[in-house]
Parts: structure tokens; sequence; C-alpha cells
């Protein structure tokens, strides 16, 4: 069902903790699967210059989540919005269709977290 590269980020994410003095926090949560999430974010000239998450979550929340941190950090704030959940599906290989929607939320939690740190700076 999950690829190899799926199961690796989910039994070893490289991104999940929380993150001290984090200059915005996103959350969602889907209340349908019952995943919830938090990104972390640290921005410097505009860049990302820190991420990180928290997930209560299936494999894919979490396998997914860790690997739009990986693909975000260094980025600008617009070019991490235009992140697209095809761009992480590809970055794991293949996402089994009932899982899609997991993997939007980690997308969703990272809008919420660059909207937020849009409105306060």
């Amino acid at each position: 069902m999950y690829t190899k590269k799926m199961l690796q980020r989910f039994q070893k994410p490289k991104f999940s903790k929380e993150m001290k003095n984090a200059d915005s926090i996103g959350e969602v949560g889907n209340f349908k699967c019952g995943d919830i999430m938090r990104i972390y974010l640290k921005v410097k000239n505009n860049k990302i210059t820190e991420i990180s998450f928290q997930t209560y979550g299936c494999v894919a929340a979490i396998a997914s989540t860790d690997a739009i941190c990986e693909k975000v950090k260094g980025m600008t704030l617009d070019k991490a919005l235009k992140l697209t959940s095809k761009d992480v599906i590809k970055t794991l290989g293949d996402v089994p269709p009932i899982k899609i929607h997991c993997s939007v939320l980690g997308l969703n939690a990272l809008k919420d977290a660059i909207e937020k740190y849009k409105k306060k700076h």
C-alpha cells in the first residue's frame, strides 16, 4: 500500500518536533479521519530558515508533512505557497488514492503558517 520512501519518512521523520520561539505556527485538522497537525516556521529575509511539524495522524500525513518540510526549507514564502500536492506525491513516489487528502493537510498547515506570518509582518 505504501512506498518504501513513504514508510522510511514515517518511521524516521527528519522534521518532526516542536519548535520553540517559532515566528509562525500553522494548524489544521481533518475531523473526518482524525488527523491534526502543526507546522512551525522561522523566517529570515522572507525565506524559511527553519521548519518543523507535529502531527497526530496516519502514515501518509506524517510522511507527506516531513517531505513538505524538506522541500520548502530555504524557499521564499511565496515560492513555498506554490507547492502542490502533486509535488509532494512525486517526492514520496506515490500515495494511495484513499490517502491523498492526508498529504494535502501538510500543505494546508504550511499555507496557514505563511498567511499568519504575513499578517503579522
